[in-house]
């Protein structure tokens, strides 16, 4: 098997288009991949499917982007790394990202480093706009990734 190339991000973008807010992680998606960075690929996805597996086996890291409900407890951009050891069933449906990493890891023996980003959200009903509460943290959440595709490139330089 080859390894990932020295500093290839998988931007994994999650939702449905067609929900409102749910839309918002697809958005992301497009976003950075129109920013045509090298070593950085980008998919918008309806929903996480075992397939995608094999892509994030290419990876050194891989970013997960997707919209939290909004409880009022807190309001921002949340940024947390994923750990396959959290999955229940490694070989299962692959919905969430922490049993899509199980299934890499499974399937590929390569475990990337892996985050999750996730963006605010309030209004889930049908339409193709975001609330003015996801709208403000879109800039938010394409910081912190910018983030941590630095840190990719420092590790990449060390």
């Amino acid at each position: 098997m080859q390894s990932p190339p020295p500093c290839s991000t998988l931007i994994i973008g999650y939702g449905n288009t067609l929900r409102s807010d749910d839309g918002a992680g697809q958005k992301i998606a497009e976003t950075v991949e129109s920013w045509g960075l090298e070593g950085v690929s980008s998919l918008a996805v309806h929903q996480l499917t075992p397939e995608l597996a094999a892509e994030m086996a290419q990876s050194r890291q891989v970013i997960f982007v997707d919209v939290y409900p909004n409880t009022g407890d807190s309001n921002g951009v949340q940024v947390t790394p994923i750990n396959p050891k959290n999955s229940h069933s490694p070989l299962g449906h692959a919905s969430n990202p922490q049993s899509l990493l199980a299934l890499c890891q499974v399937l590929y023996r390569v475990t990337p480093a892996s985050y999750w980003v996730l963006i605010p959200a309030e209004n889930f009903e049908f339409g193709e706009s975001f609330s003015p509460l996801t709208t403000q943290n879109i800039p938010r959440a394409l910081e912190e990734i910018q983030m941590l595709l630095s840190r990719v490139e420092d590790y990449a330089r060390s």
